[in-house]
């Protein structure tokens, strides 16, 4: 990953497009400065930058979707709150004394619709990143999810969960207060529950600290987020003793959304902005809450029997199997 004199980060298999940009900027100046007209030069190199973007972004290879899903100044909980929201109020706490920051949620409207919306939190700093475990959250964040999930089946609230985790925290203490546990009771309480529940994973969803959150009618992914029951880097270390073969498992472990769709294991890919979601995140907040909208239409005036029926017959299903 290479740094622009404007701090924003480039990755490295963007360098081309960056470069191309420096060059009809350069010529821009060279016009200015000459008062020489080329325009059409600037045009041509304009359109030839743009079909490159267009090419590169729709062939990434997974490993590549895989550094735009973790890029930092991709939009976080906090942005599709603001962007995509009115009214929100956050709801914190386990009530058990703790509230772990790496995961938030609360009440708020979408498009006029009363909904619980709980999500993952990463930073954009590193002091952000420090106050929310870099995303990862631990057992007290999955039981304050739990009691949102059931506040929200109580008062018939659609639940709408936004996934973005390197997965749950492996420390020690985490395990010492019920890591494994507190995921598991998620699972099974949000198969029960009595309202429509919508997924998305926004980046990353890793492991068991992103399915925790992830037991849903309707599984979406945004075009470059990815999915998995194990990291690359975590695979990689494991089959090749060696986490430098990260690229090769992302290859191998199927984790990009086009693959999770033909695989079954998401219900649709939402499209994103040309380089990601970090290029215009109120665009890409804006076609989210357009697809939530249009997905919670679907369930809307379904029983609760048959969104627990629903839920179950969808689990059931997952994935696909060869002999």
């Amino acid at each position: 990953m290479i740094e622009t004199d404007k701090k924003v980060q480039i990755l490295d298999f963007e360098k081309p497009i960056y470069i191309m940009q420096e060059k009809i900027e350069e010529l821009k100046k060279i016009s200015m400065d000459t008062k020489m007209d080329y325009n059409s030069e600037i045009e041509t190199l304009e359109k030839q930058t743009q079909e490159y973007k267009k090419e590169l972004y729709d062939n990434l290879e997974p490993y590549q979707k895989l550094q735009i899903a973790r890029h930092p100044s991709r939009p976080n909980f906090h942005d599709y709150v603001n962007f995509m929201t009115e009214d929100f109020i956050e709801l914190h706490g386990d009530r058990e004394g703790t509230d772990d920051r790496a995961i938030e949620g609360g009440v708020a409207r979408i498009g006029g619709m009363p909904v619980m919306l709980i999500g993952t939190v990463k930073g954009k700093t590193t002091k952000e990143n420090l106050e929310c475990n870099f995303g990862m959250p631990q057992p007290q964040g999955y039981r304050k999810a739990l009691r949102l999930f059931e506040h929200a089946s109580r008062f018939n609230l659609p639940i709408i969960t936004l996934v973005d985790t390197m997965g749950a925290y492996p420390g020690i203490k985490a395990e010492e207060t019920g890591q494994g546990i507190a995921i598991a009771v998620n699972l099974k309480q949000m198969a029960k529950l009595d309202v429509p529940v919508i997924s998305v994973i926004t980046g990353e969803g890793c492991s068991g600290g992103a399915l925790g959150l992830a037991v849903s009618n309707k599984v979406m992914i945004l075009e470059h987020a990815y999915y998995t029951v194990i990291s690359p880097e975590g695979c990689a270390s494991i089959l090749w003793r060696d986490a430098a073969e990260a690229k090769t498992a992302a290859n191998a472990l199927k984790i990009t959304a086009n693959d999770l769709l033909k695989y079954n294991i998401v219900d649709e890919v939402i499209k994103e902005p040309v380089g990601g979601a970090h290029y215009d995140p109120e665009l890409m907040a804006s076609t989210l809450k357009e697809a939530l909208l249009k997905a919670l239409e679907e369930f809307k005036g379904k029983t609760p029997d048959e969104l627990k029926a629903h839920r179950y017959n969808k689990f059931r299903a997952l994935g696909v199997f060869a002999q």
